[in-house]
């Protein structure tokens, strides 16, 4: 096989679609938009329009409430980010980590409610932890590498089962 050899598989590439040239190319005139009206121009989303229909966020009753004062918004760290930061020199794993070494290294940004670590990626080093959420994944696998890990705010489930 040489360079000047190389080509596509068969179907791989279709011609783009040339409209507005003509009558006889089956895309002239309007350009397969059809006549006037608002879906005719650009820049059309007509969300949740259903033709003159009830739409369904006006036929359903308005249920519940949630109160945003109370909702927590956290930065996420993943173990997998933090054992990378730990293999690149960013992070001590000797000394304690808690939610300042973690925005000095980079891998949470400001404050908002503090930081809340989560299990996705392998974590090796033995650590110990303090930040402000973790979920149960995240804990089991600090603490199957040999490490400890607290947190300031209590899981859900604990809450739940305290009442």
């Amino acid at each position: 096989m040489r360079l000047n050899e190389l080509k596509d598989n068969e179907g791989a590439t279709r011609p783009r679609k040339r409209v507005g040239r003509g009558t006889g190319s089956g895309l002239g005139k309007t350009s397969g938009k059809g006549h006037k009206g608002q879906k005719a121009r650009s820049g059309v989303a007509i969300n949740g329009f259903e033709g003159g229909q009830m739409p369904i966020y006006r036929r359903l009753p308005k249920r519940g409430f949630n109160n945003h004062n109370f909702t927590k918004r956290f930065n996420v760290v993943n173990i997998g980010r933090l054992q990378a930061a730990i293999d690149a020199g960013k992070v001590d794993a000797s000394k304690a980590i808690d939610e300042a070494v973690l925005r000095a290294a980079g891998l949470a940004g400001d404050a908002k409610d503090g930081v809340r670590l989560l299990a996705k990626g392998e974590l090796t080093s033995k650590l110990e932890i303090s930040v402000a959420a973790a979920s149960k994944a995240a804990v089991a696998a600090v603490e199957k590498a040999g490490g400890s890990i607290t947190t300031r705010i209590a899981a859900k489930a604990e809450e739940n089962a305290a009442e």
